[in-house]
């Protein structure tokens, strides 16, 4: 693994499992001398966590961890709840053995992650099953809006959510591929709807307050 990409890895499990705070400070500097590269290499890596919508960078201010509001949160569950079941009929049209195949390749990979208590992997391959789904309804645009509410949801389930928001509580992707190969729609409809709305029930809106990090610390130990 590029040092990047593990540097990357770390904190973005840092931020998922709670342990950066929302609107907790990301120091370059100390980054860097944690991670033993230079500051450019860390800005490359806060950039990309921005990108993500997981960091905000703030000229004359820094990085921070980012802090979205309950409402921000409410909002983006919304429009998924919305959209997504909409994009289902186009799903079904477009469906074949190989969508088939690319979907339960990302189901075996989030029970592994489930199965291992890894938050951070589960928030990612959520995000990506949802992602491919829309991508596979045919509608590039909606698909595109999707991918970027994803990528909000996956900030707000870090921040607000648990394991609870991405595990089985909330329904398993597994039973919808199965809807989709049997090609029952109007079914697959409702368990969406359902799936985004108990997503959005199992978030709670309060926030510790950020304390004063030790990086060294803190990332010998995650």
């Amino acid at each position: 693994m590029r040092k990047d990409e593990f540097i990357y890895q770390q904190m973005l499990k840092a931020i998922v499992e709670h342990h950066l705070l929302p609107d907790v400070r990301l120091p370059e500097d100390q980054l860097a001398e944690t991670f033993q590269v230079s500051r450019t290499g860390i800005r490359k890596v806060l950039h990309r966590l921005a990108l993500e919508r997981f960091v905000t960078i703030t000229p004359n201010k820094g990085a921070h961890v980012a802090k979205p509001t309950a409402e921000e949160a409410e909002q983006v569950l919304d429009s998924r709840i919305l959209i997504e079941p909409v994009l289902i009929d186009g799903v079904v049209a477009h469906w074949s053995e190989s969508s088939k195949t690319r979907l339960y390749d990302i189901v075996k990979q989030e029970k592994v992650a489930e199965q291992n208590n890894n938050l951070k992997d589960m928030i990612q391959l959520s995000a990506s099953f949802h992602t491919e789904l829309a991508t596979l309804s045919g509608n590039l645009v909606m698909a595109e809006f999707v991918n970027q509410l994803t990528l909000r949801s996956s900030l707000v389930i870090a921040v607000f959510g648990s394991k609870q928001s991405v595990g089985c509580d909330c329904g398993h992707h597994h039973d919808l591929v199965d809807m989709l190969d049997r090609g029952e729609a109007e079914s697959a409809k409702v368990w969406m709807k359902r799936h985004l709305e108990a997503i959005k029930a199992s978030l709670q809106f309060t926030i510790d307050k950020p304390k004063s990090i030790n990086f060294k610390d803190l990332f010998s130990t995650i």
